[in-house]
């Protein structure tokens, strides 16, 4: 999945608005203004679009992590250079403290039946045997049922 595609589901799942969005890039280490946020959030048939890379997007995702974590000690990690659905599915189970549990919900509410040998085949090293890549329909069904989970409860 794109980068721009996911920030603006996490946009979505938890109401974020342009200032919210702004302060999370900011606890990520990384200062972005409202014109530029408003490009990332733009379609990519929209000719203001402009791409999220990996560093960028990394930023954000260590904001998200602090916005719902606190900050860790021993400073702000360095933002990967290039992430996969794998590590951003990662970082957002550990900004919401996802247990397996939580995961098996979060997918039961888009009707999507899976193990708990499926998630943490996802969670594993990339070196392991069990490793699986996380496939763009898998975490876009994760995203949409973060989305469920987390409108019904703002509603």
């Amino acid at each position: 999945m794109k980068n721009n595609d996911i920030l603006r589901r996490l946009r979505y799942a938890f109401d974020f608005g342009d200032d919210k969005m702004m302060k999370i890039f900011a606890l990520g280490g990384l200062e972005v203004n409202r014109a530029d946020l408003s490009d990332y959030l733009k379609k990519e048939e929209d000719e203001k679009h402009k791409p999220l890379n990996d560093r960028l997007f990394a930023h954000f995702l260590n904001g998200f992590i602090i916005n719902f974590r606190g900050a860790k000690e021993g400073g702000m990690p360095e933002p990967e250079k290039t992430l996969n659905n794998n590590i951003i599915f990662r970082k957002i189970k550990i900004a919401l403290n996802l247990k397996d549990e939580d995961i098996l919900e979060i997918y039961d509410q888009v009707g999507m039946k899976i193990s708990k040998h499926e998630i943490s085949a996802i969670f594993r090293n990339p070196s392991q045997p069990q490793y699986r890549e996380c496939k763009d329909q898998f975490f876009r069904n994760f995203l949409e049922g973060l989305a469920k989970k987390h409108r019904i409860k703002a509603s």
